[in-house]
């Protein structure tokens, strides 16, 4: 079992490396999908060639295995081949190729209610079929070339192969005993299975088939009212066949190419008439253009575009802030300095002494309120600015620290403006963490770094 479990996985191995190489070095003139709509299929790639391995197995999807001549099952290495026309882009025809061995032990019982045999081995020395393979899906509505096309399979063949059997405690023999000991019979593949784009005209084959053999004597045991099956499943690579610059037909989108080709019709047409609209719009551009020139320079003689009571051409300082004082050249006038008195600072360090805020929260205190109102008072009163920095102690997450100190710094600044400030003229920073004036390592220490500090300039 091992052994074979290891000759099965060294084949697929072997595949998938041939796949990669095949994957990494594409045909770089046949990335365009496209091609014209009922142009035939002169245009495509319908010839195909596949080859693939795998593991055979007497058990199947299909009835009850517990019926079966045999009981406990060997997987065994298989592997085959096949050559593909595809007719449509969901049907086509091929022709398949299977060689490898059937293994099963532990026969039923026979009418004296003995075993008669240990195992058996049948050797496929070929069997040959002519199927139909229906690619289910090949249009994707979402992309121009779909990747996965799921398949079916079923057809009819030949098959050559030599039943050997080995009876409880005896040698192997062949079951016919005639000639070489190999069987001609009729059997019938059923099969499934998805197909991967890897490079274009290059899939990778995932299928699984069941073979129904037209007689009993399979496995070389006739036992039962039932013909014997079997079934492979298998891992490969499709080649298309042909020209590299011609799409594959089982993999080729064709409502992508009709709407390619609709796109295609209409470019010249929508070419034509956005060349008209340009040169419609170009000259509408250069009326417009002469009528704000003509409009600029009348606009020059009573325009005061900064509002500050002086028209532009007598105006020698332009773009003067709204509301600012101005002389007659519109300049604007000194401005009284202003200075942060003791009594305006005593102001500040209330607010500061009093502000308390819900415990992990922005919310003000009503008992805060009064000392903030004298300060939005005297930001109003003489155009004071502020800046109001947040800090907290290292209790909680530096992430949480960092909110909570700015959400603290802007809940204030709310207030302030809230009672008349100029909001442009208050700064509000969150430092969390980062800047304590105490240490975090007493209780102290920590009530020190919860703060907000004001700077009134």
């Amino acid at each position: 079992m091992k052994s074979n479990l290891k000759k099965a996985g060294l084949l697929l191995t072997g595949i998938m490396v041939g796949g990669k190489l095949f994957a990494q070095t594409p045909d770089t003139t046949a990335t365009n999908d496209y091609v014209k709509p009922f142009s035939g299929g002169g245009q495509l790639r319908t010839w195909s060639v596949g080859v693939h391995g795998g593991l055979l197995t007497p058990f199947t999807i299909f009835g009850s295995n517990g019926r079966q001549d045999f009981t406990n099952p060997m997987e065994q290495v298989g592997y085959g081949a096949y050559i593909k026309k595809q007719i449509l882009p969901s049907f086509g025809l091929q022709a398949d190729f299977l060689r490898g061995k059937v293994k099963s032990t532990d026969s039923q019982a026979d009418g004296s209610g003995n075993s008669p045999y240990s195992q058996y081995v049948t050797d496929i020395n070929y069997s040959v079929a002519l199927s139909a393979n229906i690619t289910l899906a090949n249009i994707n509505w979402r992309h121009e070339k779909p990747f996965i096309q799921p398949y079916l399979t079923f057809g009819a063949g030949r098959m050559n192969y030599t039943p050997k059997v080995t009876p409880v405690g005896g040698q192997e023999t062949k079951f016919k005993t005639t000639g070489n000991g190999s069987i001609n019979e009729l059997y019938i593949p059923l099969g499934l299975g998805l197909k991967f784009d890897l490079a274009p005209g290059v899939n990778l084959d995932m299928g699984y088939q069941v073979n129904f053999v037209n007689s009993d004597n399979f496995d070389g045991y006739n036992h039962g009212s039932t013909n014997d099956r079997f079934s492979y499943a298998h891992i490969g690579l499709e080649f298309a066949l042909g020209s590299s610059k011609k799409p594959q037909m089982a993999t080729h989108n064709p409502v992508s190419s009709m709407r390619t080709e609709y796109l295609w019709e209409n470019a010249q047409t929508k070419s034509q008439l956005q060349q008209q609209i340009d040169a419609e719009k170009a000259k509408n551009d250069q009326l417009r253009n002469d009528l704000n020139t003509t409009n600029a320079n009348l606009a020059k003689l009573t325009t005061d575009s900064d509002g500050d009571g002086v028209v532009d051409v007598n105006d020698k300082c332009p773009n003067t802030p709204a509301g600012t004082k101005v002389d007659g050249s519109g300049c604007p006038l000194a401005k009284p300095v202003i200075y942060v008195t003791e009594e305006d600072k005593k102001v500040v360090k209330d607010a500061i002494k009093n502000l308390e805020f819900d415990l992990g929260k922005s919310t003000i205190r009503d008992h805060s309120l009064p000392s903030l109102d004298r300060v939005a008072q005297l930001l109003v009163d003489k155009n004071f600015s502020l800046k109001l920095a947040g800090h907290t102690d290292n209790t909680g997450s530096k992430d949480l620290n960092m909110r909570l100190s700015k959400d603290r710094a802007e809940s204030i600044k709310a207030y302030l403006v809230s009672k008349g400030a100029n909001a442009s003229r208050i700064e509000a920073t969150g430092y969390g963490q980062n800047q304590p004036i105490a240490t975090n390592k007493t209780a102290a220490g920590r009530q020190a770094n919860r703060r907000v500090e004001f700077t009134l300039y």
